[in-house]
């Protein structure tokens, strides 16, 4: 394999320097610029109540999302109408044109997620609009007033709402703006996205379109992100990134983010051809659509970076041409300290194609000059992709172990503290680095390995530029830099500080671009997904290992014992890091226990079937808590009893049945033929629910055509009994009209209606949860449903 893998000339490469202070010097660079980094994306300093009028400030709004957050608020609800009169009274105390849109919406399966299914429902906007002087469009300021049913949603969406009045306030107080300003607060989000499709759709002010900023949570801390655009950003990106005071934001989340199912209410303005930027705030996100997520929970320093970036955001985009916002291309982008680094997606695939190519010549060059063999080059390269499988692969076998010790996690999209569980990732993702080092060093030599590093992080950069296109500077940036950093410390003099300083600013670009995208993947995608982010975490170290190899002790040429205690002390790193993540694992499985504060989540729902007068407990958890074991005992198919529930599996378990009206369905007009009916009927609750479902037995009738509270819906057949089914979300008391043109096939045409409401207290056999037994956070939690079937 040619020269000995640790002779001088090998160690040229990537320990230039052997001194100590070399190598303490290099590593006091990095954390300084890596705690800079860090320190870049953390949330402002919430203002107080008494800042300067100007100035947004969370002591202001914060009195908002208690007035908001006051308790669960789901669409159609007496909370939900308090919520709305609270909104158009600030609104117009502060002078602003305000109305409610009040009309029914909604969409097909796309947005149920359900095909077969037209999801709608009554909807009251709140839309309030600031006039220009000189209007070139129309900015859009947008965030959803309604809750879950299992919470206030302190955070998700009275947070938003909060800093849109706020912003509203702030800037009527000011010189009035160029472009017209409208304030859209959207009701059932949650349930359907149905508000934002209302005023997207039918709202006179959407006509001309125009820029939409959306304000989201996921959780009660952390930086804004802003994690979504339309698509071709540049011009957007630019407005950003000079405008919002802390841009907090990559082009990397919004292409994660486009490839996930995940919507809101950005999704309904996309789909009608806005153009915008959707931000949200993600850490904490135990007590995303839960009980917990009050007010209280709100941390203020997150509200102040929404409305630091939606103040700054909302001035200048009032202020510019709208009609320049137009750019072709998208751009890639990052956060860094002091600001955003932006350019054109033009760039991605050259960039990554150059950085592939200064490797090569790196490599190339440390042969030429003695410094590297060809076979060791070969090996450092196939040897270097084992820490880029295992360390991911290790990250979720760890937390697979961990939530079969404790199962509630599993119904949680993060731990209540998962500080301790993400440092054990990275601990683990470091143990698996060193050893693989301290295994490979001597036999390979450390060039052989960091070049072999960078290689794979220039092809996943030309692999991300073809497939995921704003991702792929996470890979090309830092491969590009420590390859360069390498040919300055090959062609230069080994013994001297230019090579020590070349690889220190080459491992800086990488912590730079890397380490706060892997401290923000851990909220982004959960302990769940920890493996993505010890992933990049190995990207890190190998980009970096030319500095790791600076605190490698010496051995190259020695024997004996002086090498013995040279490879044991080389291998400290590796059994430190490895102990690290038993410790931290332990510690956090400890520290972060279910308790009154932190509860555990359950999930239970309730059922009657008024045809046979039974009733059901139900459950999604896949491994029952004690608690919810005590209704449930084993798996249960409920899609012809309960459609409108849905065919998901289940757990079930009898239970007592509660003397509930079923809603009623009756026959305003049947005409037509044996060959062709036209059936218009009234569905109707007979209780306060929040949603109610009728569905037809295909069986008995092809559905040709259907229209709910007169507007067309599409007709898609699924497969199963009740193959085409409405769902419609906060039914005005007096019912809605469905009209159905069938071709029947049977006598008599099957319907089975379904309504919801939700609360199980007075549900006979109903136990209320201990002070640890919490509610998870799903749409269908603490459901009670009511079913029955109509021939007609």
């Amino acid at each position: 394999m040619g020269a000995p893998p640790n002779s001088a000339a090998d160690r040229a490469l990537s320990r230039p320097a052997r001194r100590p202070l070399a190598a303490l010097a290099a590593l006091v660079a990095l954390v300084a610029v890596g705690a800079t980094a860090l320190f870049d994306v953390r949330p402002p300093a919430p203002r107080p109540a008494d800042s300067p009028a100007g100035e947004f400030s969370a002591g202001r709004a914060y009195p908002h999302v208690q007035q908001v957050a006051s308790r669960p608020h789901v669409a159609g609800s007496p909370a939900s109408d308090e919520v709305r009169a609270h909104l158009e009274t600030v609104l117009r105390g502060l002078g602003l044109e305000t109305e409610v849109q009040d009309t029914v919406s909604g969409a097909a399966e796309q947005l149920s997620g359900n095909p077969g299914v037209a999801t709608l429902a009554r909807v009251r906007n709140v839309v309030a609009r600031l006039p220009g002087t000189a209007s070139t469009g129309t900015v859009f300021l947008v965030a959803h007033y309604d809750s879950v049913q299992t919470g206030p949603g302190g955070n998700d969406d009275s947070a938003g709402v909060a800093t849109i009045l706020e912003v509203a306030r702030a800037l009527t107080d000011g010189p009035a703006p160029r472009n017209d300003i409208v304030f859209v607060l959207t009701d059932a989000e949650e349930a359907c996205l149905c508000g934002a499709l209302a005023f997207a759709a039918e709202h006179p002010l959407a006509v001309g379109k125009g820029v939409v900023l959306n304000l989201e949570a996921r959780g009660r801390t952390g930086p804004v992100i802003m994690f979504e655009t339309s698509p071709r950003n540049a011009a957007l990106i630019d407005v950003f990134g000079r405008a919002a005071p802390h841009p907090v934001g990559t082009s990397f989340a919004v292409e994660v983010y486009r490839a996930l199912p995940n919507d809101t209410d950005f999704t309904a303005f996309l789909d009608a051809d806005f153009v915008g930027l959707n931000s949200a705030y993600l850490d904490g996100g135990a007590i995303y659509h839960t009980p917990l997520d009050t007010a209280a929970s709100v941390d203020r320093a997150s509200l102040q970076h929404h409305g630091d970036n939606m103040l700054g955001l909302a001035r200048e985009f009032g202020r510019i041409d709208l009609g320049d916002l137009g750019a072709g291309h998208d751009a890639t982008y990052f956060p860094v300290p002091g600001g955003l680094v932006r350019y054109p997606g033009t760039l991605v695939l050259p960039l990554a194609l150059l950085a592939l190519a200064t490797v090569v010549a790196l490599g190339w060059l440390a042969r030429r000059r003695g410094r590297v063999s060809t076979g060791r080059l070969v090996a450092g390269f196939a040897l270097a992709l084992v820490p880029i499988v295992v360390a991911p692969v290790g990250a979720q076998l760890l937390w697979a172990a961990i939530t079969a010790l404790r199962p509630g996690y599993a119904e949680l999209l993060d731990p209540y503290r998962p500080t301790w569980y993400r440092l054990a990732v990275l601990a683990l993702a470091a143990a698996v680095l060193f050893t693989w080092y301290a295994l490979t060093r001597r036999r390979v030599g450390p060039a052989a390995l960091a070049v072999g590093g960078l290689g794979w992080l220039a092809l996943l950069g030309v692999l991300l530029a073809v497939l995921v296109p704003g991702g792929a500077y996470l890979a090309t940036l830092p491969a590009l830099a420590g390859a360069l950093a390498g040919l300055v410390a090959v062609a230069t003099r080994r013994d001297g500080p230019v090579p020590v300083v070349a690889v220190t600013v080459g491992a800086a670009v990488a912590v730079i671009v890397l380490l706060p995208t892997v401290v923000l993947l851990f909220p982004a995608l959960g302990m769940g997904m920890g493996g993505v982010a010890a992933l990049f975490a190995v990207l890190l170290g190998l980009a970096a290992l030319p500095v790791v190899d600076l605190l490698h002790p010496e051995a190259g040429g020695q024997r004996g014992m002086v090498a013995l205690r040279a490879r044991r002390l080389g291998a400290l790193p590796a059994g430190a890091a490895a102990l690290a993540t038993v410790v931290l694992a332990a510690t956090g499985f400890a520290v972060d226990r279910f308790d009154a504060a932190h509860p555990v989540p359950t999930h239970l729902m309730y059922a009657v079937d008024t045809d046979t007068g039974t009733a059901r407990w139900l459950s999604h958890e896949s491994t029952p808590q004690p608690w919810t074991g005590g209704y449930v005992d084993g798996p249960v198919r409920i899609a012809d009893e309960f459609p409108g529930i849905g065919a998901e599996k289940l757990l079930g378990g009898p239970a007592e049945a509660a003397a509930l009206p079923a809603p009623r369905l009756e026959v305003l007009a049947d005409t037509g033929t044996a060959d062709e009916r036209t059936l218009r009927l009234r569905l109707t609750p007979q209780r306060p629910v929040r949603l109610t479902t009728l569905h037809v037995d295909t069986s008995t009738a092809t559905v040709r055509s259907a229209q709910v509270a007169g507007r067309p819906v599409p007709v898609e057949i699924r497969d199963g009994r009740w193959g085409f089914g409405v769902v419609f979300h906060a039914p005005p008391p007096e019912g809605i009209e469905i009209t159905l043109t069938v071709a029947p096939k049977a006598p008599q045409v099957a319907f089975r209606a379904m309504d919801a409401s939700d609360g199980l207290d007075a549900v006979p056999g109903f136990r209320p949860r201990p002070p640890d037994v919490g509610v998870t956070g799903s749409h269908s939690s603490e459901m009670l449903a009511v079913a029955r079937t109509y021939p007609l």
